[in-house]
């Protein structure tokens, strides 16, 4: 384990995962163009992100069992190819029921990409370099909302829709042959740790989400990515460009700055999980808290925000994506490695459900203010106010919901394995009690 051969499938694995990002992002900087292609209202621009999320959504458990059952390579490999396929055809689609068909085969083969990745990771490396490499490879995978933001965005405006799109496809063509090439789901001498049978793998399945770390973790994943998803994967560009008034450009460097910012953000948050592993959850609460109170401050602002404010906003949503790794750490420590795979599905799955919900609902209440109209007044900074407020009820609820996750989760592991993991001021009350007492520090917070 961690060879250099290891490191070479990371790398080729990741810029895969980064591949299958640029395609899941692209309709978020063609948003306006495809409003005038397809001559659409919001709630039917919507429709393309929220019918590809939700293919990707309620794939996640399948495609968690077949990772189980049949290795990530194989999985990977089928993914870009979809995910070719389906740029392929919004690439010269004149109509939006070819481009939603186009975007459900985007979510198809997104859907079968990340989770993959993750699972060679078990494979390649040690344990303890897990959770700093879980969050290197979510936050590098980012980045293909950069190549979305700025390439793509030039491409689309330069030489329009149907080069930027076939481009777009053709870079996965690339991507599922280097991993054909490239990639091996575990050293060569090593015992696979797959589910002998589909049968088995179902088994590991239900066993998973029984435990309540592992629904810990599909709240905690919940919580965290779904207002940084949702304007990066739609509602972000006509925010910024229409509602904002900001030109192109700009709001291409605010989307893409939100990637730097996860960059940076994301190591910082990885050491804190690892270094403590019994407060990841705290570390859940408070990005969701900073989250909460960046978006009151930008939509209770009288008048449109400074852009000072609003890049806030961004940086502090954009430490939800690494932030929401966490929610698979949780999955990768309560369930063994075969399975992994079905875990690792199951937690993806609470994240990009509550994104739909999220997307379709901004759609809605856009297009319930202003019924008809054009873009400049469908997408006004005063119809924003009230459609991006609907967050706040739904993240609301999953955060009531983590937190009974956390509580049996705690209590579970009292009875299995006698650890007690209490409030956060308990354990700071023994941590300086300990020091007082031994004359030094302790480790950790429990």
């Amino acid at each position: 384990m961690d060879s250099r051969r290891a490191w070479a499938v990371l790398t080729v694995a990741t810029l895969a995962y980064v591949v299958g990002v640029l395609q899941r992002s692209s309709m978020g900087v063609a948003g306006v163009a495809a409003t005038e292609r397809f001559s659409i209202d919001a709630t039917a621009l919507s429709s393309l992100g929220v019918l590809q999320l939700l293919v990707y959504a309620l794939l996640q458990i399948p495609v968690g069992v077949l990772v189980d059952r049949f290795g990530p390579r194989v999985l990977i490999v089928t993914g870009a190819a979809t995910m070719a396929v389906g740029q392929l055809l919004v690439a010269v689609a004149a109509d939006l029921p070819l481009a939603i068909v186009g975007r459900v085969l985007v979510g198809a083969g997104d859907a079968m990409t990340f989770i993959s990745v993750l699972r060679l990771l078990g494979s390649w490396f040690s344990p303890r370099r897990l959770p700093q490499l879980s969050q290197w490879v979510g936050t590098l995978g980012q980045s293909g909302q950069l190549l979305s933001a700025i390439p793509f965005a030039v491409l689309l405006q330069l030489n329009g829709w149907t080069v930027a799109f076939a481009s777009a496809a053709s870079v996965s063509v690339v991507a599922a042959a280097a991993v054909l090439v490239a990639v091996r789901d575990a050293p060569s001498g090593a015992a696979h740790s797959r589910s002998t049978s589909l049968g088995a793998a179902l088994v590991s399945l239900r066993e998973s989400m029984r435990h309540p770390g592992t629904r810990l973790g599909f709240w905690a994943h919940a919580a965290t990515q779904s207002s940084g998803a949702m304007l990066s994967l739609l509602w972000g560009f006509p925010m910024l460009t229409i509602g904002l008034g900001y030109g192109p450009g700009l709001a291409a460097g605010l989307l893409a700055g939100m990637v730097v910012v996860a960059a940076m953000s994301g190591p910082v948050i990885g050491l804190l999980s690892a270094r403590f592993p019994f407060r990841r959850s705290n570390l859940v609460l408070g990005i969701v808290g900073a989250m909460a109170v960046a978006w009151a401050v930008v939509l209770l602002w009288p008048g449109i925000p400074p852009i000072g404010v609003v890049a806030v906003l961004l940086a502090v949503v954009a430490a939800g994506g690494p932030g929401s790794l966490i929610g698979f750490d949780f999955a990768r420590t309560y369930n063994p490695p075969v399975r992994h795979g079905a875990a690792s599905g199951f937690v993806n799955l609470g994240g990009f459900t509550v994104t739909v919900v999220i997307i379709l609902l901004v759609g809605l209440l856009l297009d319930a203010q202003s019924p008809g109209a054009a873009p400049e007044q469908l997408y006004a900074w005063e119809n924003w106010r009230l459609a991006l407020a609907a967050q706040a009820p739904v993240v609301g609820m999953v955060v009531v919901l983590m937190l009974v996750a956390r509580r049996r989760t705690r209590r579970r592991l009292q009875e299995d394995e006698g650890i007690a993991v209490g409030p956060l001021w308990v354990a700071i009350m023994r941590r300086r009690r300990a020091r007082r007492e031994r004359g030094g520090d302790v480790e950790g917070w429990s």
